[in-house]
């Protein structure tokens, strides 16, 4: 399963957002990948924060995330929830 989500928070995915991201791909029984939607950088592993991280990806941009196993739509959903909300309402 696949999704294509705008990022909102104005860091993109970097600190705070990337480490909620990880943190809540981490909940789920499912492997999680993320990268830009242009499809111009690989996929990065949704539980590793180094990785989120160094995708570069910035506010507004859209990514891809992919989720397989049996928690995918789930995560899926979660994920795009946190992905949409502004940075100062993600929790630490």
């Amino acid at each position: 399963m696949e999704r294509i989500v705008t990022v909102v928070p104005e860091d993109g995915l970097h600190a705070r957002p990337a480490s909620a991201f990880v943190s809540t791909a981490g909940e789920f029984d499912a492997a999680i990948t993320v990268a830009p939607a242009d499809g111009d950088r690989e996929p990065a592993r949704g539980d590793s924060m180094l990785a989120v991280t160094s995708l570069g990806v910035t506010g507004g941009e859209d990514v891809r995330i992919t989720a397989e196993g049996p928690d995918a739509e789930a995560a899926l959903d979660a994920l795009e929830a946190l992905l949409q909300k502004p940075a100062d309402e993600l929790e630490d």
